[in-house]
């Protein structure tokens, strides 16, 4: 009797040792699996906190692109579309000692001409631009403006009645009046065009203003005639590039002659003091009427 007894309790501890031991397998199971889907859940959280990270620099850098934009944009020089024609400094524009004598008939009529002719300039492109919102003529007619100051400037320094008006598209002279009007109704046609109008305008210039800078001998209206010139010499290359760009066209001259136009261009002496573009000949409106 004492012995199946014994055998019983035996065979209980047996079975007792065998349950401990499959409840810790599985135990030890279950944890492990824990342990493993919380290693899988920190490298998905890990992973997930790269990905923002990555995000996070790329938004960013398109961030720092836009404001750079933003800046590049803000520190554009403004254009003025209806008032503030200013007059400037002579230390800005570094002009030497005014000669203050009378000046000629020719030499005022010259400044006031072309005070409103750099406004004409100016006024097409900011025109065409509201309609075309090409670059180029947002630029040009921010560079325009400051041709206009330095003509103001020559006028507050002789005393001479400014003209110009502050609204855009409106001249005294009336030939401006009508050259303003026939160039953008041309400029508003196409872009093509439009473009066109921006050299017609230039070689306009140029044309006006040797002819302008040949009927003075003051050094500080020389000076900013000359600079002009030059201004305009550059304007017209970005034109003639633009319409190349833009349609494929080579541009052709459209009141110089073709030899004035390449010179003015291509040579040294063209780029170097503004007079090797001499000698237009191209048949059209010279302008620049005393």
């Amino acid at each position: 009797m004492f012995k199946k007894i014994f055998i019983a309790a035996l065979v209980l501890v047996v079975i007792g040792a065998v349950s401990v031991s499959v409840y810790n397998t599985t135990l030890a199971r279950a944890s492990q699996a824990e342990l493993e889907l919380v290693s899988s859940s920190q490298i998905a959280v890990a992973d997930t906190i790269q990905d923002e990270s990555t995000l996070t620099s790329e938004v960013t850098a398109v961030d720092a692109q836009s404001i750079a934009g933003e800046n590049i944009a803000v520190t554009q020089p403004p254009i003025q579309q209806t008032a503030g024609y200013g007059g400037g400094n002579a230390q800005r524009y570094n002009l030497p000692p005014a000669t203050l004598g009378d000046l000629s008939d020719a030499e005022q009529a010259a400044l006031v001409y072309m005070r409103e002719e750099e406004k004409l300039a100016h006024d097409v492109y900011v025109t065409l631009y509201g309609i075309w919102q090409l670059p180029t003529f947002q630029n040009i007619a921010s560079s325009e403006q400051t041709h206009m100051d330095s003509v103001k400037l020559l006028l507050d320094r002789y005393g001479i009645a400014d003209v110009a008006t502050a609204e855009v598209g409106k001249f005294t002279d009336p030939v401006l009046q009508a050259l303003f009007n026939t160039l953008v109704e041309r400029g508003s046609q196409s872009l093509a065009e439009a473009i066109k109008v921006g050299g017609a305008i230039e070689e306009i210039d140029i044309l006006d203003l040797q002819e302008r800078l040949a009927q003075t001998d003051n050094a500080d209206i020389q000076q900013v005639f000359n600079n002009l010139i030059q201004g305009s010499i550059s304007h017209l290359n970005a034109f003639v590039n633009v319409l190349q760009n833009q349609t494929g066209e080579t541009y052709q001259p459209q009141y110089m002659s073709l030899e004035a136009f390449q010179e003015i261009l291509n040579s040294a002496a063209g780029r170097g003091n503004g007079r090797g573009g001499q000698g237009g000949g191209g048949g059209g409106y010279r302008g620049g009427r005393s």
